[in-house]
């Protein structure tokens, strides 16, 4: 399938998923994010795809934020199911999906693409990335999620001051506060991010899928007790009697 806005290159166990509107410096309007959301969908449901890497075409923008004109005359109803369905179709799809999904962040990431990216598993970012919520520069607030995973990320003190001032930061800063794993020239970022990517992807599907639940529930009352379970429960799985024989045989296993 095509789309307008969206382009995917799939690479051995990896699918790359590049936002295609460089002319808008990757702004999300509504068709992306329903493109995006397909995308995720069918390759959550390849099973030869086992990572995923997000990226923005172009070399000044991962996303540089939702596209303004679409709502501007929006009226409260509107505004809210707008940041609930694209929460519900895109953002929580991401977070919540059983495959890795890992951003290359290559330029600005601010507003909803600052949103968009927290809500991937992992974050790498070029030197030139600048990342930033800058939602209450419209007399707003984030919409997609910005006020919880944010937090999440670097802690409330940081995350108040982000989006209080609406300031952009570099990405050696997000990196000190944690909220980009490593930063990589231009022309490295996505080589890099395709390399862990293919390091994950050498894991167990099973055992990753699972992990990423637990994960997510890491600061409910429900962690501890999910991450036994899926303890036990990977015990009946092959990956777990192919993992435990290729160690025991000193092979590489085989997922």
């Amino acid at each position: 399938m095509t789309y307008d806005n969206v382009l995917v290159n799939k690479e051995e166990k990896t699918a790359v998923i590049t936002i295609n509107r460089p002319e808008s410096l990757n702004a999300l309007n509504a068709k992306t994010i329903e493109e995006l959301s397909i995308v995720f969908g069918e390759l959550e449901a390849d099973s030869t795809i086992r990572v995923i890497v997000l990226t923005g075409s172009g070399e000044k923008s991962f996303v540089a934020g939702a596209d303004i004109k679409e709502f501007s005359d929006f009226n409260q109803e509107k505004a809210e199911q707008l940041a609930r369905n694209g929460q519900n179709i895109l953002f929580n799809k991401i977070e919540n999906l059983s495959k890795p999904v890992i951003a290359a962040i290559n330029g600005f990431a601010l507003g909803g693409g600052l949103e968009l990216a927290m809500a991937c598993h992992i974050r790498y970012a070029s030197e030139n990335a600048r990342l930033g919520l800058p939602e209450v520069t419209l007399g707003l607030i984030p919409g997609y999620g910005g006020t919880q995973r944010l937090p999440k990320l670097v802690g409330k003190g940081m995350a108040n001051e982000m989006i209080f001032s609406a300031k952009m930061i570099p990405a050696q800063k997000a990196k000190e506060i944690g909220l980009v794993n490593e930063v990589y020239p231009a022309d490295q970022l996505l080589l890099k991010t395709k390399e862990l990517a293919q390091m994950i992807a050498n894991n167990s599907p099973m055992a990753i899928g699972k992990a990423i639940k637990a994960t997510n529930l890491s600061d409910t009352d429900k962690g501890f007790e999910t991450e036994m379970t899926y303890f036990g429960e990977l015990f009946e799985m092959d990956d777990k009697r192919e993992g435990v024989s290729a160690f025991l045989e000193k092979r590489k296993p085989v997922f």
